[in-house]
């Protein structure tokens, strides 16, 4: 018998199938995932520069292995080289621990997410995923939020105002977009009629969320962006405005577990978005059709990898084409659109599901009041706002500004000053 050999017929993991592995086939996973999101994170540093590089025409790491793809490992040893600085002004305790917060809490939000059916590992029936329980993805979003602390912490810690403004930045901006981004998974529950990721996915064995619920899944995509720092939501660590923003003063190993911690984010929200809305760990429909044993064995693996891939690919292609926005403008985005829309498309979800659990519309009319409800919410987000017409006149207003009095006979308020050189020892105005 192999060491891991497919099973015959694909179970759908229940909370009944968790708590029953022996300890060493824990440890296994646990470990397999640690290095699952390692080997990711050098792998999406490497794909960000090269596609970086694509869109801009240059060619981006080549030289180290194949393709460039030791560049990432090449960089870490370097950075862990480097010379480790603590600021005179620093708290040290808090100062050394606020990487390792961000780090390890980015590692503990896999452990209920599943990546695919019961298998045989080692000669034992195991669910490839660690744990799950009833409320595991309330779980995801409560560690997301201890995570925060470590950039907060960090920022707090360093004895700098520019890392300090980056810590409140980064606080502001997950209050604002975890609420969006709780507020998008309620429509998933109350379709799924659960919270456990398992069965959330098992829901989704014939059609995906992603496509009844398009709202929650725009939502969502939006919010993750925003939870995560990323481009073009970037604002706690803007260099225009904060330097490095919360990690200015941190460097070496400390600046890697931050650094490490972000990728991993990143790689959670993806792993959390194919999960709810993309059908998990099951083939595409239309590959599913051809084949059924593509959803058995270690098959799904490869599925939910993809998937996760895609969503870390619309992660690299807008920091390469979108701008950062200004603060005032992302926060109005949180609070003013996606959270609004999320109330009301919470309403309008539960509003039908109760009818159509009652017997008054079918499943097809469903689909149909979902499309069009999806498209009053792009109508709504992306025109919601009316331009602001210009007259063709436009008036001179004063200044608000003070300024101060002018001598008798000077320049008009508004005009030039006259410029005046010293040429051979005579004034001349330009």
């Amino acid at each position: 018998m192999s060491i891991l050999s497919l099973s015959p017929l694909a179970a759908e993991p229940g909370l009944e199938m968790f708590g029953k592995d022996v300890w060493w086939i824990v440890l296994i996973k646990a470990l397999l995932i640690f290095v699952f999101l390692v080997l990711l994170t050098l792998f999406n540093i490497w794909w960000e520069r090269r596609v970086v590089a694509r869109m801009q025409h240059r060619i981006g790491p080549n030289v180290n292995g194949p393709f460039g793809l030791l560049q990432s490992l090449a960089d870490g040893v370097k950075l862990a080289l480097k010379e480790d600085l603590i600021p005179k002004a620093a708290d040290k305790v808090v100062f050394l621990l606020a990487p390792v917060i961000a780090a390890t809490t980015a590692f503990v939000t896999f452990s209920v997410i599943p990546f695919g059916p019961e298998v045989t590992m080692f000669g034992e029936r195991t669910p490839l995923q660690l744990t799950d329980m009833p409320v595991a993805v309330l779980f995801v979003m409560a560690i997301a939020s201890i995570g925060i602390y470590g950039i907060v912490l960090g920022g707090w810690a360093s004895g700098s105002t520019y890392a300090l403004l980056g810590g409140l930045r980064s606080s502001a901006q997950m209050i604002s977009y975890e609420v969006a981004m709780g507020l998008s998974l309620v429509a998933v529950f109350l379709y799924a009629g659960s919270l456990s990721t398992s069965e959330i996915v098992a829901a989704q064995d014939d059609l995906w969320f992603g496509l009844i619920l398009m709202p929650s899944f725009v939502i969502y995509m939006i919010s993750m962006v925003g939870e995560t720092n990323r481009a073009p939501f970037d604002l706690p660590e803007a260099e225009g405005e904060l330097v490095g923003g919360f990690h200015t003063e941190y460097s070496s190993l400390k600046f890697a577990l931050f650094f490490l911690g972000e990728y991993i984010n990143m790689a959670t929200v993806s792993a959390l978005a194919t999960t709810l809305f993309l059908g998990g760990w099951h083939a595409p429909f239309w590959i599913d059709s051809l084949y059924a044993g593509f959803n058995e064995g270690y098959w799904p693996v490869l599925w939910f990898v993809g998937k996760v891939l895609f969503f870390v690919f619309l992660f690299i292609w807008l920091r390469g084409s979108l701008p950062r926005m200004r603060y005032d403008q992302f926060m109005a985005l949180g609070w003013k659109y996606l959270i609004p829309i999320s109330l009301a498309w919470i309403v309008a979800v539960g509003t039908i599901r109760a009818i159509s659990v009652q017997g008054g519309i079918d499943r097809d009319n469903l689909l149909i009041g979902m499309g069009i409800l999806a498209v009053l919410f792009i109508a709504l987000m992306f025109f919601g706002e009316a331009p602001v017409e210009e007259s063709a006149e436009v008036e001179e207003r004063p200044s608000n500004f003070p300024t101060p009095p002018m001598p008798a006979g000077g320049p008009v308020r508004g005009a030039a000053a006259p410029l005046t050189f010293d040429v051979d020892n005579q004034k001349v105005e330009a």
